[in-house]
């Protein structure tokens, strides 16, 4: 069966996280029902992430495995016609070697997160950005941040129903840059790892939030690190502000260099 790699792009806020649910929308089951529109039988995809409820996605990456060749122009033009009125686009998509997995294949996982600074309501960026109405002093918090880097326990910083088998793990990136939002002034933060736990780039968010608005200082952050202990944890952000932006792959399809 030919395999196909897409990229995906999704609006969070109609459903219950990329995973399939049962009685729930989720971004897979959309897809995978417009599978079963060209192709009439059971689809399961395969995602290199499982966002959470509200969480979007700029350049997730998923496989499909296919009866007949299709041209990946084509696949892609056909699913995006049978996904309306969902929030769900097929940006890309490529054939790939059969042995291809979007998950296991995967390098790295860029997510980007971003705050908008202003006290009136959004309108335009409303559900896609975590709206706070007090400014951030962004080199604390990248001073903060700088504590995270590298190969660490990040026990303080994972879920409590986090399924991964360790808590360790290497975080390459976390930079954190002001920005002149189409809204207002945001802040953004480029979260770059070979994989993450459940929650963690949220709980950083969150807990280096705090840093930003004086609460805490960044010596606070490297303590909360060390004591690798849940309780430990600042405040874990929401997830409309999340964005799965890129995964990296050693070969990469021509959509996901």
């Amino acid at each position: 069966m030919p395999r196909y790699a897409m990229k995906v792009e999704y609006h969070g806020a109609p459903f219950a996280g990329w995973q399939r649910q049962k009685d729930q929308p989720s971004v897979q089951g959309a897809i995978e029902a417009a599978l079963a529109k060209l192709e009439r039988r059971e689809h399961t995809i395969a995602a290199a992430g499982r966002t959470d409820t509200g969480v979007h996605g700029l350049g997730q990456v998923a496989h499909c495995d296919m009866e007949k060749e299709w041209d990946p122009f084509r696949l892609s033009e056909a699913l995006n016609f049978h996904l309306k009125p969902n929030p769900v686009s097929i940006v890309d998509c490529a054939q790939v070697d059969g042995d291809w997995h979007a998950r296991f294949s995967a390098i790295e996982r860029q997510y980007l997160f971003r705050i908008l600074m202003r006290r009136a309501p959004a309108t335009h960026d409303a559900g896609q950005v975590w709206q706070i109405n007090h400014q951030l002093d962004v080199d604390a918090m990248q001073d903060a941040a700088n504590h995270l880097l590298g190969l660490h326990d990040f026990t303080t910083f994972r879920s409590s129903i986090c399924q991964a088998q360790s808590p360790v793990k290497t975080l390459d990136e976390l930079r954190i840059e002001a920005v002149d939002g189409f809204s207002g002034p945001e802040v953004h933060f480029h979260v770059r790892a070979r994989s993450f736990l459940h929650n963690q780039v949220r709980s950083f968010v969150g807990t280096l939030e705090r840093v930003g608005a004086g609460t805490w200082s960044p010596m606070d952050v490297k303590q909360a690190l060390e004591a690798c202990d849940r309780a430990a944890c600042g405040p874990v952000c929401p997830g409309h502000g999340l964005y799965l932006a890129r995964v990296g792959y050693p070969d990469p399809v021509f959509f996901a260099r």
